[in-house]
């Protein structure tokens, strides 16, 4: 990310600077970065000290109820029926996980009593539904929909929703690093050209908040697979300025700017961030293939070292049966997949698409939860297949019903 700054910092790093001139305390300077001291970094001026505790409390361990089917096959889920309830933190439901990504469903209803920091990890809000603010120790971020939202580790913060209004997000941690990918960038991280978006979509804090007030305030912080709740006796959002590479934004799926060619381009081309053994992609609204003989639906393919999933986040899916808006599909490794029968013949000619789906791809196999279990719809496996009907048995007691790809994979 860019090198950004709000607030006011000395002109030069580790010297005295002091909150109301001589005589007044001095600033605190934290230094927030990652690869201990060799990766990007920010600086941060507090008016106390970040390490000032008032209370220690309770430590919870995140507990993930793994689903362990009986059959390897694609699969398809409805999040749309899931309930909503709780705040942006504890109202997150896991639907997959492994080592390097997890995979939350989030439809809060509640404001956050208290603040949040992710320790161990960055993370990715998708907002599928809804709007508000994300207020941080950088400073205000507004979000909208379809804005992916990416807020690194070590971010104290709280967000801030409209009263009455639906939410639905995709949250994403991971223990690695989101990125942008490495092919977009030049050797000074500029973004180049070519790349599917430039840094003026990216939209970082806009209005820093500074309170030098005393209190109750409780943060909890995720470390060590479990969440720890902290009470402070001042409030976190304290910081006076800031400078460097690592902050919180925003980026809009519209603001995507997808690539076409004569014939199909594969999902790489739609590749919106990285993260360690995975990548997130954006299939934006965009022209298709223009060679006449082109075949403007995917190729088949198979998933050999891969685990593709793809949420449908908007566009037509009412001629694909059992797939609508809010669907998630996953298609494991080891299995071929590809366009349901009759589709490409359907889709020859055609010039354009207008569905958005927000894809990831994982290199190591995905652990299902409960959660995906209980709105499973296991016929999707046979949904290749017009002369089968029924559903593999899997114990959620779903019905029956067709399913579809669509243009994006």
């Amino acid at each position: 990310m860019r090198y950004h700054q709000l607030g006011s910092i000395p002109a030069k790093r580790h010297v005295q600077v002091r909150a109301n001139g001589a005589g007044s305390p001095l600033l605190v300077e934290e230094v927030l970065g990652y690869e201990g001291f060799s990766g990007n970094e920010t600086i941060l001026y507090h008016l106390h000290s970040p390490c000032r505790l008032d209370q220690v409390g309770a430590f919870r361990p995140i507990v993930r109820e793994e689903w362990v089917p009986d059959a390897h096959v694609h699969r398809l889920a409805d999040a749309n029926p899931l309930p909503a309830g709780g705040d942006p933190v504890s109202g997150r439901r896991l639907m997959m996980f492994n080592n390097d990504i997890e995979a939350w469903v989030c439809k809060p209803t509640e404001a956050m009593d208290g603040y949040y920091r992710n320790g161990e990890g960055d993370e990715v809000v998708y907002v599928h539904r809804g709007r508000g603010v994300l207020r941080t120790v950088f400073g205000r971020v507004e979000f909208r929909e379809r804005d992916y939202v990416v807020i690194p580790r070590g971010t104290t913060h709280q967000f801030e929703l409209p009263e009455g209004e639906e939410q639905f997000w995709l949250v994403f941690h991971t223990p690695g690093e989101i990125e942008t990918p490495n092919r977009y960038r030049n050797r000074y991280g500029q973004l180049l050209e070519h790349a599917p978006f430039s840094q003026r979509d990216f939209h970082a804090p806009a209005e820093l908040e500074t309170y030098d007030e005393s209190g109750s305030y409780e943060v909890t912080v995720r470390v060590r697979d479990g969440l720890q709740t902290y009470v402070l006796d001042r409030h976190p959002f304290d910081v006076v300025g800031w400078d460097g590479y690592v902050w919180p934004y925003t980026f809009n799926a519209d603001d995507f700017e997808p690539r076409a060619g004569r014939f199909h381009l594969p999902p790489p081309a739609h590749q919106t961030f990285q993260g360690p053994n995975f990548v997130i992609c954006t299939f934006a609204p965009r022209m298709l293939d223009w060679d006449p003989q082109a075949v403007t639906l995917p190729y088949h393919h198979s998933n050999i070292q891969s685990e593709e999933v793809m949420f449908y986040a908007a566009g037509d899916y009412a001629a694909r049966k059992g797939v609508d808006v809010g669907c998630m599909t996953l298609h494991p490794s080891g299995l071929p997949h590809g366009p349901q029968p009759g589709a490409v013949e359907k889709a020859l000619g055609a010039t354009s698409t207008n569905e958005l789906a927000v894809m990831w791809d994982t290199f190591r196999p995905l652990r299902l939860t409960t959660l995906w279990r209980d709105v499973d719809k296991p016929e999707y496996a046979y949904s290749w297949n017009p002369d089968k009907s029924g559903a593999i048995p899997s114990g959620n007691g779903a019905s029956p019903e067709a399913a579809a790809v669509t243009t994006s994979d």
